[in-house]
């Protein structure tokens, strides 16, 4: 009886210690996050501060302080609370510009991220490469790099597109809510937009080539979904989504389904995880929790290996509480360690993940330096439009330079039917 009585005592003492072991203290997971986040550099894959510096103060940046900025997602401070070691910020123009400006446009907007970095050089290292992110965050520097967020940025030119390498660009969003003359973007899964491509034109798969050939990350976010798997299969690196989520926890078409996932996983690329409600949920309202439901499905369909940070903050209107501005991040990563992820995962979602994928694209560019740049355009007859000069092309109009033979009628039809389904929000 007595043996009994001692054996009990002893059972309900191992379960009281499983008890008091299990109620860990919720500082400790936070002081456990903020640890990780001294040993590897937070890297977010798309902030839109370059656009609400365009759209509230037309890119005067003499007249925006970035220490007391109090009305974006996005400030030094927050920056400095967030523990942001490195940030893709975007370089995105609407899709209004297609056909007309975006060119101008986007290079303003990779103007001001470059005196951006200028103007606050003890926050800001601007950053082009995986080496500089990890220099930056030795000294405790936010490593800043540029994704232009939209193919119409290129005005489908690849001498364009090698512009904007030299400049400083290291990734490219292949589409954003608009067709381009190569290339076809999610709305075409909606149904709310033809395909015009069946997803990568031939000079589509020219520009995929190219930018293999750059060392500039090809960014599948906001394309559809067979322009994901043509890329997939035809890039000899791996590619990115700088913010989009999993489609199986949210049935959205901006949103990467299982497998595509699983493919991501096979050429060794990354999702980066976007906090935008309606991406998260489904919803206007999103929690924090609900957000790292989309790191847990990533994991458990494809691992830990793909997963990343991509907030989007600063492009959308409604993103979930607990994550109300870049402050908030290090919220996340304690939320990923109460779930029982382990160190290594986290710091491989935190970062190292983004280092890996953009050391193997730069491998993949030094593999190529003896291949030459590739200079053979877009077929006339894809991009002709009456804003466009056919000057290099053989002539069928005379010495104008010019072609019309689409008329202007036709063109405002495309111009405001690509308004139409253009989101409010850039996203």
């Amino acid at each position: 009886m007595l043996h009994r009585v001692n054996l009990a005592s002893c059972l309900v003492l191992w379960i009281t210690s499983c008890a008091i072991t299990l109620a860990v203290d919720p500082n400790e997971y936070m002081a456990r996050a903020l640890q990780l986040m001294s040993e590897t550099p937070l890297i977010d894959g798309h902030n839109d501060l370059p656009w609400q510096l365009l759209s509230q103060f037309n890119n005067q940046l003499n007249k925006v302080d970035l220490n007391t900025l109090a009305n974006t997602h996005t400030n030094i401070p927050k920056i400095k609370d967030g523990r942001l070691g490195a940030q893709f910020w975007a370089a995105y123009v609407p899709c209004d510009t297609q056909y007309k400006d975006a060119v101008r446009q986007t290079l303003e907007q990779i103007d001001v991220i470059h005196r951006m970095c200028q103007k606050y050089p003890e926050i800001f290292m601007f950053a082009t490469s995986s080496q500089d992110i990890l220099d930056a965050f030795k000294m405790n520097k936010t490593a800043s790099l540029i994704g232009v967020e939209g193919g119409h940025s290129l005005d489908s030119s690849l001498g364009t597109l090698r512009t904007m390498y030299q400049l400083g660009v290291r990734y490219l969003t292949l589409t954003h809510s608009c067709n381009t003359p190569w290339v076809d973007n999610w709305l075409v899964d909606t149904g709310s937009e033809p395909s015009e491509h069946k997803g990568l034109s031939s000079f589509g798969k020219q520009v995929i080539a190219e930018m293999n050939r750059l060392g500039m990350l090809i960014d599948l976010a906001h394309v559809s979904e067979e322009v994901m798997n043509q890329v997939l299969t035809l890039s000899k690196a791996p590619v990115i989504f700088s913010h989009s989520s999993a489609y199986t926890i949210c049935p959205h078409k901006r949103n990467v389904p299982d497998d595509v996932l699983r493919r991501v996983n096979e050429t060794k690329g990354i999702v980066m995880v976007n906090f935008y409600n309606d991406y998260v949920t489904c919803s206007n309202t999103a929690s924090l929790s609900d957000v790292a439901d989309h790191f847990d499905h990533i994991k458990k369909v494809a691992g830990a290996d793909i997963i990343g940070f991509g907030g989007d903050y600063d492009g959308v209107p409604r993103v979930p509480e607990g994550l109300e501005d870049v402050s908030k991040v290090p919220n996340l990563v304690a939320e990923l360690l109460k779930r029982g992820w382990t160190d290594e995962e986290v710091k491989a979602a935190l970062g190292n993940n983004l280092l890996r994928v953009m050391s193997e694209v730069e491998k993949v560019r030094d593999s190529m330096s003896a291949v030459i740049p590739d200079d053979v355009p877009i077929p006339y007859e894809d991009v002709q439009n009456p804003c466009r000069t056919s000057f290099g092309y053989p002539s069928t109009t005379g010495s104008s330079g010019s072609a019309h033979s689409l008329s202007t009628l036709a063109l405002l039809i495309t111009l405001a039917l690509q308004s139409h389904y253009n989101l409010s929000t850039h996203m």
